[in-house]
């Protein structure tokens, strides 16, 4: 005759802890820490710069970044003059093709 697995038989130990019978005492939720998110500074910013561009208004930023940009054409207009009047009176460009074939001998 052959033998029946104890998990089989309802009567076991086994077939009661396998179908989660006799489980009296009630199971307490565990606690759960949630992730803390830190503000850290950044090279080039510290903390206190980054919390104070947080809280800046658009306005604010917008102007910035259009006058930024205004200082930054001025400059390439500026540069464009310089490097325009050197080209002229430099009179000769070397000009070098730019796809050489090379053919070995």
């Amino acid at each position: 005759m052959q033998r029946k697995k104890p998990a089989k038989l309802v009567w076991t130990q086994a077939w009661r802890r396998l179908n989660k019978k006799g489980a009296t005492d009630v199971t307490v939720k565990k606690n759960r820490r949630r992730t803390n998110k830190v503000a850290r500074a950044v090279v080039g910013l510290s903390l206190d710069d980054i919390r104070k561009r947080a809280t800046q208004k658009s306005e604010v930023r917008s102007a910035q970044r259009d006058a930024a940009l205004k200082e930054v054409k001025a400059r390439k207009v500026s540069n464009k003059g310089k490097s325009g009047k050197k080209a002229v009176a430099g009179g000769q460009v070397n000009k070098v093709p730019k796809n050489v074939k090379r053919v070995k001998r």
